[in-house]
C-alpha cells in the first residue's frame, strides 16, 4: 500500500487536477511551519473520520449527508468520489479491518466485507452490533481498531451535562469484531471523539469536549491518556482535571479522578487525533499527536478552526501549539477541520466537512 500510493503521488500530483476547485478555496490563507504545503486532494461531502483500506482507497464517513464515501486515485488524475452507503443515521465513523470497513451509525455497528473489490456494487450492510444507545446527541461517534485487535467505539452523555448511566454512556467502550464481548476501557468523558495509540508504548490517547455555558473559557477541552483500562476521567463531576461541575460538584472531588494529559484551548471542539507515524516529517514531528480542532459554536469570539500539534516527552505531554492555521478569518470561518490521517508516504490528511473537502499536507526540505 505504502509503494502504490507514493507512486500515484509521483506521477502527477493527485490534487493536479482539482486547481479548478482548489480555486473555490483560500488554501493560500493556511498558515503552515516552513517547509510543509496543504494542497486540495478531493472534494468530499460533510467530510468527517477518515480510515485507509488495504489496497488504497481512503473510506470517508459524513455527519448530516447520511452517506459514506469512497475515494481512489490514480496517475495524473483528479479523485473519483464514490458513494458507497446512503440513508444511515450520522455515519461519521469508518475503520477498516480484515477486508471490511466499518461505519458508526448512532446505535449501530455495521460492516461492509471485501469492500475495496466492490465499491462499484457494495455490498450489503452486516449488523455487527445494535447495542449501543440511539441518543442524536453526542451519539454520533468515530471508530478504530486498536493494538489489540479490538473495535474502539465512544459513546458520548446525551446532555450537556447531566449523570447519565455510568455504564453506558460517557464512556468509551471495545468490543471483538464480530460485536462480541463488549465492554467499557475508560468513564466519565462528556464527549470523547478522537483516539489513537501511541505506536511506542501502544497506550491509547484520546481526545474530550468539555461542557458547554460555563463561559467562553471555562472549561478547556482535554486531551487524555489511558495507560491501563478502567480509568474515570471526572465527567459530570470535575472538569479538566481542576474544576468542580455547578450543578453536581459537590458530590465527587476532583482529586478521585484521572486528570487530563495536555489541556486544549476552551470549546476548542478537538475531534480527530493521530499520533504521526510516517517519516516524511521532520524528527521533531514523530510520535506527537496530531488534533483537528473543529471549532467553537456559542463562545463570543470564535476559537480553534485549525490543526494543533501536542508534543509528546518520556510518556506526557509536553507542549500544545498551532500546526496548520487560517480556516478562521477574524470571526469567519470558511472551513472546519474534522480528522487527521496519516498517510503511507509520510503526508498528513486533514477532512473539513464544512467545506467538504480533503486536503494534503506535505513536507519538502528547502522548500
Amino acid at each position: 500500500m505504502r509503494a502504490r500510493f507514493a507512486t500515484l503521488l509521483m506521477a502527477g500530483s493527485l490534487a493536479g487536477s482539482l486547481s479548478a476547485a482548489a480555486a473555490e478555496l483560500p488554501l493560500d490563507s493556511i498558515k503552515l511551519p516552513p517547509g510543509f504545503a496543504i494542497e486540495l486532494l478531493a472534494r468530499v461531502p460533510n467530510a468527517r473520520e477518515m480510515a485507509l483500506g488495504a489496497n488504497g482507497t481512503l473510506f470517508v464517513g459524513s455527519m448530516e449527508a447520511g452517506k459514506v464515501y469512497a475515494v481512489t486515485f490514480r496517475p495524473g488524475a483528479a479523485a473519483v468520489v464514490t458513494t458507497i452507503a446512503t440513508g444511515l443515521q450520522r455515519p461519521v465513523g469508518v475503520a477498516f479491518h480484515d477486508k471490511a470497513l466499518y461505519v458508526s451509525a448512532i446505535n449501530r455497528i455495521l460492516r461492509y466485507d471485501n469492500i475495496e473489490s466492490r465499491l462499484a456494487n457494495p455490498p450489503p450492510a452486516v449488523l455487527v452490533s445494535d447495542r449501543f444507545p440511539s441518543d442524536g446527541l453526542h451519539g454520533w461517534k468515530f471508530i478504530a481498531f486498536g493494538p489489540d485487535g479490538k473495535l474502539y467505539v465512544p459513546v458520548g452523555a446525551p446532555c450537556n451535562i447531566c449523570e447519565p448511566d455510568p455504564d453506558r454512556y460517557a464512556v468509551i467502550t471495545r468490543m471483538n469484531p464480530d460485536g462480541s464481548g463488549g465492554e467499557v476501557v475508560a468513564r466519565g468523558l462528556r464527549n470523547s471523539v478522537g483516539f489513537d495509540w501511541d505506536p511506542r508504548s501502544k497506550e491509547l490517547w484520546f481526545t474530550s469536549n468539555g461542557r458547554d455555558w460555563m463561559g467562553d473559557d471555562l472549561p478547556p477541552d482535554t486531551l487524555h491518556h489511558a495507560p491501563q483500562p478502567g480509568l474515570n476521567f471526572g465527567y459530570p463531576y470535575c472538569h479538566a482535571g481542576s474544576i468542580p461541575d455547578p450543578e453536581f460538584g459537590r458530590k465527587r472531588a476532583c482529586s478521585e479522578f484521572a486528570p487530563p494529559a495536555q489541556l486544549l484551548g476552551p470549546h476548542v471542539a478537538p475531534l480527530g487525533m493521530r499520533f504521526y507515524s510516517g517519516s516524511q516529517f521532520p524528527q521533531q514531528y514523530r510520535n506527537q499527536i496530531f488534533i483537528a480542532e473543529h471549532g467553537s459554536w456559542n463562545r463570543s469570539k470564535k476559537i480553534g478552526y485549525r490543526v494543533t500539534l501536542v508534543r509528546i516527552e518520556n510518556n506526557r505531554a509536553r507542549s500544545y501549539e498551532p500546526f496548520a492555521t487560517g480556516w478562521l478569518q477574524g470571526e469567519t470561518a470558511w472551513g472546519r477541520p474534522a480528522d487527521v490521517l496519516v498517510m503511507p508516504d509520510g503526508s498528513l490528511l486533514v477532512s473539513d466537512d464544512y467545506a467538504g473537502a480533503i486536503y494534503r499536507i506535505s513536507y519538502k526540505p528547502g522548500s
